[in-house]
């Protein structure tokens, strides 16, 4: 690639939320930072990049998924012909866009691309989203030329902390400026203490069964505060009657659309310790109690670990977090406003608001070093 020369990149990503909405930012920071760039995001068919993607306004490909088997099984006897299929695949993919160079940021369709960038002796730059590296990445940065994490200390040969790459609307919040006009869209009371309770788009059981047995008790303990309840799509809280629940300073909704009015209305969140929550809330400065899940490797503990250990943020084990928690940690806290300013204050140091940029750069970089 010559100065003069269009930046042609392809993005790998996709599946979940969680490498999407990175994968996104990056696309938008480099057509910001390149106005000529060329990027083309590749996803599979059966992902949530199918819908996003091009509403985002990024052209996408597909090219099969290739799971990676854990254990001995059929599939694992089934790979390679996957793999070597998908590759070739990523090939045309690379060939018919001429890359200068591939991101990938980690995911099933992520490798295949790193392999096909490989053969094709284009320059590869990773994301790793969380502060433990998944398969895809750990393979990937053997063969980087850049390796980006979003957490400090990932174990990745030759990783360079950027923070997390996030859409504008978060990144640039003024929670304190934009406050009263996100509680009243959310239905919320403008002037009252607000916790914000959510386990994702897809709800989280554990979260869901404690704040609804707590709810109905809040009242009772007559602290002057709110909860807004987000229990994802088909995950409605129940009273016995079998009736939507409802109690006195307690809301729920299945689904907000644009976490930015979350984050603006909230004094205190409750949530899983996903990379994208924790690096999000602490660009904004919002203090939050993390129930990292329970499954997987262990990943949410260690995500939220950096912001728990600055006094930013609490952790409750996913065993602990019942209603006589919620009413006798969590409630107390939403009431404590010198506490919740000093973890407001926590997190400026670990907050990160210009991902995006950081590594629309690093890109740029490796890209004008192809050999």
């Amino acid at each position: 690639m010559t100065e003069s020369s269009s930046l042609s990149v392809v993005l790998a990503g996709g599946g979940t939320a969680g490498h999407i909405s990175p994968l996104l930012a990056i696309a938008r920071a480099l057509v910001d930072t390149r106005p000529d760039a060329r990027v083309v995001a590749v996803g599979t068919a059966a992902g949530m990049e199918i819908r996003l993607v091009p509403a985002a306004g990024f052209r996408l490909e597909t090219i099969e998924r290739v799971p990676m088997p854990r254990s001995l099984s059929v599939d694992l006897f089934k790979l390679p012909v996957r793999l070597v299929r998908a590759v070739r695949q990523a090939l045309r993919i690379i060939d018919g866009a001429a890359a200068d160079v591939v991101v990938g940021v980690g995911g099933y369709v992520s490798t295949p691309l790193y392999l096909a960038a490989w053969i094709r002796r284009v320059p590869v730059v990773i994301h790793e989203a969380n502060a433990r590296p998944g398969l895809a990445n750990r393979l990937g940065a053997r063969i980087a030329r850049t390796v980006a994490v979003a957490f400090r200390d990932t174990g990745l040969p030759g990783e360079q902390w950027v923070g997390m790459p996030m859409r504008p609307e978060i990144s640039t919040l003024d929670r304190a400026a934009a406050r009263r006009d996100a509680r009243t869209a959310l239905g919320l009371d403008p002037d009252l203490a607000t916790l914000i309770v959510t386990g994702g788009s897809s709800g989280a059981a554990s979260i869901n069964r404690a704040v609804a047995a707590a709810a109905p008790r809040i009242a009772d303990t007559g602290a002057q505060v709110q909860v807004l309840h987000i229990t994802g799509r088909g995950k409605q809280a129940r009273a016995a009657d079998g009736g939507l629940l409802a109690a006195t300073g307690y809301r729920q909704v299945e689904y907000v659309d644009g976490m930015e009015k979350v984050y603006a209305a909230a004094d205190l969140l409750l949530a899983r310790a996903g990379a994208a929550t924790v690096s999000e809330v602490a660009a904004v400065g919002l203090p939050a109690v993390f129930a990292p899940l329970p499954h997987g490797n262990g990943e949410q503990r260690r995500n939220a670990a950096e912001l728990v250990d600055a006094g930013a943020a609490i952790m409750v084990e996913d065993g602990q977090l019942t209603a006589d928690w919620l009413l006798a940690e969590v409630i107390p806290l939403l009431q404590d406003a010198g506490r919740l300013r000093k973890m407001s204050l926590a997190t400026v140091s670990l907050g990160v608001r210009d991902a995006d940029e950081r590594m629309a750069n690093l890109i740029i970089d490796a890209a004008g070093g192809r050999s």
